[in-house]
């Protein structure tokens, strides 16, 4: 190497410095990271396009903050979240530099919110529904809900053919009036019920044991002929029910199917059934474990008999049969349980009824819910239970029966909850209070009244301590009435009904060719003997007055003007009937006797016994048959006054005209009365085949008996005291408008001075 190619010392030294800035130089240039990530970090998060959502509270929703990278996935997550708010329309993001730009179109609030076109349901009804509200976020997707939901209600009230359309109506400031607009379309009845598989019984027998009916012109006041799927599995366990009752052990729906047609307007149902064989009771035993108890004794409370078709229902009830009856001798933890074995090789059903000492549960504790209205010791006295007391089923059955036949609510429940301890149990009586107050007014007409109407008030839970107050004005073709009570249930905290009536009566006896006019006051009480008897006691004051019209006999005359009657009596009850008002099993009897003379003008001594019987032979079919005895005496050989006499005919003796049988003066053809009545009525009621919603039921009847004075001594006066008799057929309507009855009768056995009628019937209505 020559010298001239040698750098020198500080050359070199400048080349090698020169070479590291150019080296650090390209090292920064190739690697650009530090620079980028200055760069890809968010410096500023703007949203834009809200009017009403401050800019914090939309950042508070996304998942990227200032700081945060420009992550992809991050900034999805906040555009997702951001929608979920249901707060906007619209979101978008994009990147300006360091800067997150959001927009945003804000949903809009909702004005008012209305409904239209609904009739059948209520806009309360709808509203409470729907989540829609005014000042409410409006969202596609809630009215869509809320759409869906309407659609639901009318559906369940049977009308598929309903749709509802959605109006948005925009307004300043981002606000929307929304309407729903409502095509509420006729009702989605059932045009037609088969069944498939069924072999023993018929489809219209069928068709009446469910709840479902097929739509026909009557049923306008109904909406049994509405399809409802609520109903319609019901009307599955219903099917079930009838089956096993008749025997039928293994009965099953096995198909259930409701096709709407292709109008829309109508639905086919379809049930699919497997009947099975029908079973006969085989062998039915009953044992126990418990001391000292004859099980020969309780035979009689077994209502299964072997041969007799199976019956599930029976066997239930001798459940309770002997639940009571070991009971009642004295063992107060029973336990039944009944033993159901099926040999399909013979269709039988062996039924072993095991008598067993049951747990030892004491009541700890009864507690009364859900009134509001009645006082607690209203209900709790109808309770046949008591703290301490050791559980019974049976007497907790009875006392929801007598809470029900208070009529104060519309749902009772008595359950039975654990107590503190293994053996106790807290007793829980949860009622629903119904309204108690009425105001009716009333209408109708038959052939003994003629037309008649009448107006009444009356509250039968006043001021929630059960007491009942009334006040009834009643007026028709011949009477007058008006008719203030009042009862206090539970008189001085005893089980004592106590209460008092005042009235005023005008009525027109024509048949007798007199008026008269009442006017009084009655004081009573009633207290139970035991479960079934019970007792009435009463005082009565009256004062009457007697104006005979032209034509008048001459008794008659002679009882004209004014008198005061002061009487005392009582009546004695004998109640096993299964119902009330309308009775198909059990009996009563009853005696009653009332004595005047305690003051006043009258003295006379009457007495009234009367006893039925009722029971069903076939199902719906009623066979009744009632007697009546009734005397009243003079006391100190006093006459009985006309108008303390029995009167017979009309609704108490069919086929004879109101008045029309018994004692007649010859001269003007009036009826007198009698002191001596009796009386025999035997009835069937049965069912035409007709639906039972129809309320419409036939009867063929028999009426034997007689009224006479005993006084045979004046030779213008017809008494013979001879037995009448009248046969009849009638039909019966549980009409819309009120029931109505038709009887027609004819006379078998009569006096040729009794009055006869051969057609009678009545109409009545509260509205």
């Amino acid at each position: 190497m020559t010298r001239s190619s040698r750098l020198s010392r500080p050359a070199r030294r400048a080349a090698v410095l020169w070479a590291t800035v150019v080296l650090v130089l390209v090292a920064a240039l190739s690697d650009p990271r530090p620079a980028l990530a200055q760069r890809d970090v968010i410096d500023f998060i703007r949203v834009q396009g809200n009017q009403r959502i401050e800019d914090e509270t939309v950042i508070s929703y996304m998942k990227v903050v200032v700081g945060d990278r420009f992550d992809g996935e991050r900034i999805d997550r906040s555009l997702k979240s951001l929608f979920a708010t249901g707060l906007f329309a619209d979101v978008s993001m994009r990147r300006e530099g360091g800067t997150l730009l959001v927009t945003v179109v804000e949903n809009p609030i909702i004005n008012q919110f209305v409904f239209e076109g609904n009739k059948k349901i209520t806009d309360e009804a709808l509203a409470g529904e729907v989540q829609l509200r005014p000042r409410v976020v409006y969202t596609r997707t809630k009215v869509q809900k809320d759409v869906a939901r309407v659609l639901e209600l009318y559906r369940a009230s049977g009308r598929f053919g309903a749709s509802v359309e959605p109006k948005v109506i925009p307004l300043r400031q981002n606000r929307v009036d929304l309407v729903f607009e409502i095509k509420e379309g006729a009702p989605t009845g059932v045009q037609r019920i088969v069944f498939i598989g069924n072999e023993q019984f018929s489809d219209a027998t069928l068709r009446e044991t469910i709840q479902t009916r097929q739509s026909r012109w009557w049923r306008f006041l109904s909406s049994a002929d509405a399809y409802d799927p609520d109903r319609l599995s019901f009307d599955r366990e219903l099917l079930r029910r009838f089956y096993i009752k008749e025997g039928f052990a293994d009965f099953r729906v096995t198909n259930a199917i409701a096709e709407l047609t292709p109008d829309r307007e109508n639905f086919y149902i379809t049930f699919t059934i497997d009947e099975g064989p029908r079973y006969r009771y085989g062998e039915v035993k009953m044992d126990t474990t418990l001391p000292d108890l004859d099980t020969e004794t309780l035979w009689g409370d077994v209502s299964s008999e072997t041969g007799d078709w199976y019956n599930a229902e029976e066997v239930e009830e001798t459940v309770q049969n002997l639940t009571d009856a070991v009971g009642s001798q004295g063992y107060a933890f029973v336990e039944i349980r009944p033993e159901v074995r099926r040999n399909r090789e013979d269709l039988s059903v062996d039924v072993a009824f095991h008598i067993d000492e049951g747990p030892r549960v004491y009541v700890q504790r009864i507690d009364i819910t859900g009134n509001v209205r009645t006082l607690d010791r209203i209900i709790r006295r109808n309770v046949r239970l008591a703290e301490g007391d050791a559980f019974n089923s049976a007497k907790m059955r009875r006392s929801r029966k007598l809470i029900e036949d208070l009529g104060f609510f519309s749902d009772i429940q008595v359950v039975e909850e654990p107590g503190d301890g293994p053996d106790q149990t807290i007793v829980t009586v949860d009622v629903a209070e119904r309204s108690t107050g009425d105001v009716n007014f009333g209408a109708g007409f038959s052939t003994v009244e003629g037309p008649l109407a009448s107006i009444g008030i009356r509250e039968r839970n006043l001021l929630g301590r059960g007491q009942d107050l009334g006040l009834q004005f009643t007026i028709s073709g011949i009477a007058q009435n008006i008719n203030l009570q009042f009862t206090e249930p539970y008189f001085l905290n005893r089980d004592v009904a106590a209460g008092f009536n005042v009235f005023s009566t005008a009525r027109d006896f024509d048949q007798s060719s007199f008026e008269r006019d009442l006017l009084g006051f009655t004081l009573r009480a009633a207290y139970p003997v035991t479960e079934n008897v019970s007792q009435a006691v009463r005082y009565s004051l009256r004062r009457e007055d007697i104006t005979a019209l032209a034509g008048a006999s001459q008794s008659i005359l002679d009882q004209s003007g004014k008198n005061l009657t002061s009487s005392v009596g009582q009546s004695l009850t004998f109640n096993y009937l299964d119902n009330k008002l309308t009775p198909t099993d059990g009996y009563f009897a009853r005696w009653s006797v009332d004595v005047a003379g305690l003051g006043g003008d009258r003295h006379w001594l009457r007495n009234i016994l009367e006893a039925g019987y009722y029971y069903p032979p076939w199902d719906d079919w009623v066979l009744s048959v009632i007697g009546e005895v009734s005397n009243i005496t003079g006391l100190g050989g006093e006459d009985i006054q006309v108008s303390d006499r029995f009167f017979l005919g009309g609704n108490s003796f069919r086929g004879f005209r109101f008045a029309g049988v018994g004692p007649r003066d010859l001269v003007n053809n009036s009826s007198l009365g009698g002191n001596l009545l009796y009386k025999l009525t035997g009835e069937m009621q049965f069912p035409f085949g007709l639906p039972d919603e129809l309320g419409i039921k036939g009867r063929v009847f028999a009426i034997a008996g007689t009224l006479t004075t005993i006084d045979l001594n004046d030779p213008n006066i017809a008494d013979t005291g001879s037995l009448r008799l009248s046969l009849g057929v009638g039909i019966s309507w549980d009409s819309p408008f009120g029931p109505i009855r038709v009887d027609f009768a004819r006379p078998l056995v009569k006096e040729e001075f009794d009055e006869t009628e051969f057609i009678s019937f009545g109409v009545g209505s509260l509205f």
